[in-house]
């Protein structure tokens, strides 16, 4: 979702929805006369199908998260305007409030939408929503392989045996290996438990690794078919699934006006402190899609291997590559997705050319 500035004030019944996990609360507002009556519904199709029809017309408003693009979807099938606010700014912390409700949100929402200042993101298509989801659920189970090798070797570790070291230890040869050392834990006697532990772990390593294939499967359909990716692909050492994460989360690249919201959008550009003569500027502000970002900065590091593009940037900011080297490979995974942006909106391949230094 991007991040797009307020609209000017509308006109007609406002429908907004403060949506829970389990219920949500849905304020119907006028603004000709600021009459507002609420109504508390299970968050679900059922209540919300009946909620809109008994509101044609009305203006809906509903918070970005996980359940905005059902609602959304199913507002625009009753053929009414959606609105999706954008609550993740520091408009909407409620830090000093003496109090807060979901029926105070639901107000809230619907009296910014009345004025025109309510910050909305885009929503895209339910497609590139499951795309993203795809690509979000496939690095959550990279994080769990690592999580279970980390336990292997923990084990190994413990009865002060060498642990498993490189990638060949994660090759099916080095997997037979460690199989040597497992057994089924109903045959472990008190002594050699670890060993079942370690039966446990590796069946557990390889279930993954069959969940990601799959997943890579269904990822790598998805890109042969998407000339976008395939574009980006064209990037050296630009990767499969970056070029897929890129593509999905930038998806309609005319949406943004400049390199600087793209990297806004990322959440790569630097928090800003300013008051009176003070103006400082403090770590990314990690807001947007944290698997984009991730993604980026491991491909960052892997295109100071093959790209001279990259390691050209990283040699400046770095100056020489003596000091500053992870804020430096933020700073070029900053650079590389505007370059990529670029390409996306021009609809050109990668220049082997320097690009212009990006503000």
């Amino acid at each position: 979702m991007t991040t797009s500035t307020a609209r000017p004030a509308g006109t007609g019944p406002i429908l907004a929805i403060d949506l829970g996990r389990y219920k949500s609360v849905a304020c119907a507002d006028d603004p000709a006369t600021r009459a507002a009556a609420f109504r508390t519904l299970d968050t679900g199709r059922a209540d919300f199908d009946r909620l809109f029809r008994a509101h044609p017309g009305a203006r809906v408003v509903v918070e970005a998260g996980t359940n905005a693009g059902w609602a959304a979807d199913l507002a625009a099938a009753h053929g009414l305007a959606v609105t999706v606010a954008n609550t993740s700014g520091e408009a909407w912390r409620f830090t000093h409030l003496k109090r807060k409700t979901d029926r105070d949100d639901a107000r809230r929402l619907a009296e910014l939408e009345a004025l025109g200042q309510l910050p909305t993101v885009a929503l895209p298509d339910p497609a590139t929503r499951q795309r993203r989801a795809l690509i979000a659920h496939r690095q959550a189970l990279v994080g769990r392989r690592t999580a279970a090798q980390n336990r292997i070797r923990a084990l190994f570790a413990g009865q002060g045996l060498p642990s498993p070291r490189g990638h060949r230890a994660w090759t099916a040869t080095g997997l037979a290996g460690l199989d040597l050392q497992a057994k089924p834990l109903a045959d472990c006697g008190p002594a050699e438990l670890w060993r079942g532990m370690l039966h446990l772990a590796l069946a557990d390593y390889r279930s993954l690794l069959a969940l990601i294939a799959a997943a890579e499967a269904a990822l790598d359909r998805l890109a042969a078919a998407d000339p976008a990716t395939q574009l980006l692909g064209t990037a050296p050492g630009v990767g499969p699934r970056t070029a897929e994460a890129v593509a999905a989360h930038l998806h309609d690249p005319r949406r943004f006006a400049s390199g600087k919201q793209v990297s806004a959008y990322a959440g790569l550009v630097p928090r800003q402190y300013q008051s009176g003569e003070s103006d400082r500027r403090g770590r990314i502000t990690r807001r947007g899609p944290a698997v984009l970002r991730k993604l980026l900065v491991e491909c960052a590091w892997a295109m100071l291997r093959y790209n001279a593009w990259a390691r050209a940037a990283y040699g400046r900011l770095t100056r020489g590559g003596a000091t500053r080297k992870k804020p430096a490979i933020v700073a070029l995974a900053r650079r590389l997705l505007v370059r990529l942006w670029a390409m996306l909106r021009d609809g050109t391949p990668w220049r082997a050319d320097p690009a212009p230094a990006v503000p």
